[in-house]
């Protein structure tokens, strides 16, 4: 199968100074949580996605000195010696070996760091601590001092060419960057030839890429730069003004131009990696073709760009030369291959929930909803599209259950060449709790979990649906199935009960009609009565306050309880609450955290502070909603275990589970990574068990001659 014709612009080369990308599809620099502290992990990601026809892979933010250091608020991603070019040296072959280019994007953060591993201040515009850099202390940089981090910006530049980097890109995103900071005037309020003037406060970016230009050559250059702000005060970016008043200046000294928007400080960042509940596809577009009209350089944009019909429009349109892309290419590193192949619907839509996002923000490694490989390409060998014959092919399989757990299982089992797998669900379609979760307001993108995987199934011969079908215990495990394996998940309590007080709430129980589980509400329909609801959330993601938006627009009035210090507290790792909290202020919610609700007796809610243990509130309620604790459905595979147990000669040779129903799973992510585990190992010795998977880490004993030299040193002792 080949592309279909329409698709064919996306796959011409472009040109950008000493290079050619050999299409246009351009895996924008985004974090990974690997950095250099885990240079495999970092190299075979980013080659997983150059195997998948990605023309240009990239780094995250690499600090160039020491006095960048922002360990703690990101996993250091650092150029500072010559000792890193041997790590980044991996990436840079990993991506060359299947014909990509490799940028490195080069950072001095100001006043965004940290010090937690450099013990230092850092150079800065001013003296002035900003918005996220409360963490570290900053130097007012003189003239000298200028013309230091300049010297720093060089050095980086020769040792990543020294990597064998094909793209060197002096880093002005979002406002966590020098170059950007001093353009801004929200934090640029220097007097002398660096601020002032639209000139004046470009200089310092200019005067980087003119010495970067001069110290390295045959190899590419460009400014990642923050067009707008979106700044809702005065001293932002703005398109307009300086956004494309700086591509004009420094048009003549980048070879392409690498563009986004958001980051009106470094905190809100997230509006440049907007979740879907927010933000559309290509939602950049107002922006980005506004800097066309004022280069003739190729344009690289980003938008969470899944639609390859709507690739191809902001090529045709002019809007910009080149797909750029980061979530898109976590969730999918195969989108170019596959559309070149014209296997479109096999791609692997991003849904936008920025669970990949959050992970890094938790100052931990990406991982994916979609994408049960991402993060683990080194870690376990895991290809997303490569998936090795099964051992034990030869076997049948039985999943009760096809929920994201089952669901992921029955394709990767599938894919391993299963002789035969049953995937078998009481209702009357699949994807377990995902369906009613993607009918609340805003998150219908996380119904592609489900889409694709029915896509998937569809094309499996050697797999076989079967819905509306209840199996008891004892079906299951007379089914006549070699193997059996569990996946019908969890379900929320309905007493309150909850991992603060461990006790149910006073006066409440399942039979009371004034009191619902999220399932009731959401899958069951089953009416809210009254007109005063009271949401409870102690889990802290999307449900509590999801269920309160949802029914705020349905005309209740709404109280949120949380035991949190605010609302939905894991959204501020996926970059929700950036807009959910002002919406659920706009909607007229009452959010009342840090209190935990102790009784509902009588039409009256009771609540203390959970701080001071003091403060006790009531107020009148028709009805409470619990989103408190969901807890595993797992007498089902304990029953099922049991008659296998019993039976030691029967035709069931193994039953095991998967997903919510072994433990409830916060993440998606992590019940499909469940699923995807036990199918690509379901012919290791002990399935049950996960497979040892490497860590990468220094070793006690290991040669190590600075640190060597370190403890000969006198001082050093």
């Amino acid at each position: 199968m080949s592309r279909p014709a329409q698709y064919d612009v996306l796959f011409e080369p472009v040109r950008i100074g000493p290079r050619t990308m050999k299409n246009r599809f351009y895996q924008a620099p985004h974090c990974t949580g690997f950095g250099d502290v885990f240079p495999g992990g970092n190299a075979h990601h980013r080659a997983m996605k150059a195997e998948g026809g990605w023309a240009v892979v990239n780094t995250e933010a690499t600090t160039i000195a020491p006095e960048f250091d922002w360990a703690g608020q990101m996993t250091p991603s650092r150029i500072w010696d010559d000792d890193d070019i041997r790590n980044w040296s991996l990436l840079v072959e990993k991506a060359h070996e299947h014909g990509a280019l490799a940028g490195i994007q080069l950072h001095a953060g100001g006043a965004f760091l940290t010090g937690f591993d450099s013990r230092m201040p850092g150079r800065h515009l001013t003296d002035r601590l900003e918005e996220a850099g409360w963490l570290g202390s900053v130097i007012k940089m003189d003239k000298r001092d200028i013309r230091e981090v300049q010297r720093q910006y060089v050095a980086a530049a020769r040792r990543a060419k020294r990597a064998g980097f094909d793209i060197l890109n002096i880093w002005g995103g979002e406002s966590a960057s020098l170059p950007v900071q001093f353009l801004m005037r929200l934090h640029n309020d220097r007097t002398d030839e660096y601020g002032g003037s639209l000139e004046n406060r470009a200089r310092f970016w200019l005067e980087t890429l003119e010495q970067v230009h001069e110290a390295v050559d045959d190899v590419v250059i460009a400014a990642r730069f923050c067009i707008d702000s979106l700044h809702e005060g005065d001293g932002g970016i703005r398109v307009d003004e300086e956004g494309v008043g700086f591509v004009e200046l420094a048009d003549h000294l980048v070879d392409f131009w690498d563009v986004q928007v958001g980051g009106e400080n470094a905190e809100l960042w997230i509006k440049d990696a907007g979740p879907s509940r927010f933000y559309p596809e290509n939602f950049q577009q107002a922006w980005v073709s506004k800097i066309r009209p004022h280069t003739a350089k190729p344009i690289v944009g980003v938008g969470r760009f899944t639609s390859p019909d709507t690739m191809v429009e902001v090529v045709r349109s002019g809007q910009q030369d080149i797909i750029g892309a980061a979530r898109p290419s976590i969730a999918d590193p195969f989108i170019p291959r596959k559309i070149e192949e014209g296997r479109l619907d096999d791609i692997r839509e991003c849904i936008g929930c920025n669970v990949c996002v959050s992970r890094v923000n938790a100052r931990w490694h990406l991982i994916c909803t979609q994408n049960s490989a991402a993060g683990e390409e080194y870690r376990r060998g895991w290809n997303p599209e490569v998936i090795p014959p099964a051992r034990n092919k030869a076997k049948n399989v039985l999943i009760v259950g096809a929920g994201p757990a089952g669901l992921e299982c029955a394709v990767t089992l599938g894919k391993r060449g299963m002789a035969g797998v049953h995937l078998v669900d009481a209702s009357d379609d699949l994807g377990g709790h995902v369906r009613w979760i993607a009918g609340l307001p805003g998150m219908g993108a996380w119904g592609r979990v489900i889409d694709w995987r029915k896509a998937q199934l569809g094309k499996l011969p050697n797999v076989q649906v079967i819905t509306n079908t209840r199996l008891s215990p004892r079906d299951a495990y007379e089914y006549g199935a070699d193997i059996v394996i569990v996946a019908v998940g969890a379900q929320w309590v309905d007493t309150g009960i909850n991992g603060i007080t461990h006790q149910p709430i006073a006066g409440v129980t399942g039979s009371r009609p004034d009191v619902l589980t999220p399932e009731q509400v959401l899958r069951d329909g089953k009416p809210v009565p009254g007109r005063r609801v009271t949401v409870y959330d102690t889990e802290g993601y999307f449900m509590g306050s999801s269920l309160a938006e949802k029914l705020r627009r349905d005309g209740h009035e709404v109280t949120l309880v949380t035991n949190f210090g605010h609302s939905s507290p894991y959204m501020d790792f996926t970059g929700e609450n950036v807009h959910m909290r002002p919406m659920l202020e706009r909607l007229g919610v009452t959010v009342r955290s840090e209190h935990i609700i102790s009784a509902f007796e009588g039409g009256v809610v009771r609540a203390h502070d959970h701080i001071a243990e003091q403060r006790e509130l009531e107020w009148e309620s028709d009805a409470l909603v619990l989103a408190t604790q969901r807890v595993p459905l797992d007498s089902y595979f304990k029953q099922v275990r049991e008659l296998h147990e019993a039976d030691p000669g029967a035709e069931v040779q193994a039953v095991y589970q998967i997903g919510d129903c072994v433990a409830p799973r916060m993440l998606l992510a992590d019940a499909v990574f469940d699923g995807a585990r036990l199918a690509r190992e379901i012919d290791a010795q002990d399935p049950a068990t996960p497979l040892p998977y490497i860590r990468e880490r220094r070793l006690i004993g290991s040669t190590d001659e600075t640190y060597a030299a370190v403890l000969n040193r006198p001082e050093g002792r």
